[in-house]
């Protein structure tokens, strides 16, 4: 079963925590100095918030798998649609290794589909600096210019 992902950048870490945790009645599974991580059942959700210095607000959402085949079922559907996607592969992020790929819909909201494969100390792992010099964030796929990940190359847009 799939657990629908939403991952927040917020300004105050501490008081982002009691607000949430009174929210959904619950504590956090998991807290760092610069995250915090709800694994809820009702509504089943990963809800994640981090105070790392990027622009506040909603930072992605995505489906979190329960197993790597409903991960290969996810990324053929995107697959099928024609969405272009970035496929990290196994990687480590949010103090989790995993396996993801990364898309981003028409608005250029990204949406992370993953299997977690294990906790891990850190963060995320050293990323190498992309053309411009800059290092990419483990929590956003940086799209080519021009060209937002998850939009089909050959696609027609269609309305309502």
């Amino acid at each position: 079963m799939k657990r629908f992902h939403v991952h927040v950048s917020v300004a105050d870490l501490s008081a982002s925590i009691r607000y949430y945790s009174a929210l959904f009645a619950a504590e956090p599974s998991v807290v760092k100095d610069d995250y915090a991580k709800w694994m809820l059942e009702d509504p089943r959700v990963n809800f994640a918030i981090s105070a790392r210095g990027a622009e506040t607000g909603v930072d992605h959402l995505g489906f979190q798998t329960d197993d790597a085949a409903e991960l290969a079922e996810l990324k053929q559907r995107a697959q099928a649609a024609d969405m272009a996607m970035q496929d990290e592969g196994e990687t480590t992020c949010c103090y989790a290794r995993s396996d993801k790929y990364w898309l981003t819909d028409p608005q250029g909201i990204a949406w992370e589909h993953f299997h977690t494969l294990g906790d891990v100390p850190v963060y995320a792992e050293s990323r190498k600096p992309d053309a411009d010099g800059q290092e990419s964030a483990c929590c956003a796929p940086r799209a080519p210019k021009g060209k937002p990940i998850g939009i089909a190359v050959n696609a027609t847009p269609s309305c309502c």
